[in-house]
């Protein structure tokens, strides 16, 4: 972002990896780094599955790389794993306020 902000004049870049994934590897990789079944714990709902005719969806960030020298350093798995990360701690925090009083245990931030 500080790169795209450098730059003499406004413009707008795609920041991707240029990589695609199902949702169901989203949900193994990250069920898995915690060392569960996503079947056991994921309802489907088909009324919410993309069109038919929807083409594969990939970002393509070949002007950031071209023009900002941008490229990603962080891949698929690492981001799951930071994602994953991030929200265990987030539990982590709530459950805090949760047995201090000050949120109650369905309460969602």
């Amino acid at each position: 972002m500080w790169m795209m902000l450098q730059q003499e004049k406004a413009d707008d870049y795609v920041v991707a990896t240029e990589e695609s994934h199902t949702v169901e590897e989203f949900l193994e990789a990250a069920f898995g780094y915690v060392g569960l079944n996503w079947k056991e714990h994921v309802v489907i709902d088909k009324r919410y599955f993309r069109p038919a005719e929807v083409d594969n969806l990939k970002g393509d960030s070949s002007k950031a790389r071209k023009v900002l020298g941008w490229k990603p350093r962080v891949g698929f798995q690492q981001l799951v794993k930071m994602m994953v990360d991030e929200d265990i701690e987030l539990a982590k925090r709530e459950k805090v306020l949760v047995d201090a009083g000050y949120m109650d245990a369905q309460q969602q931030p």
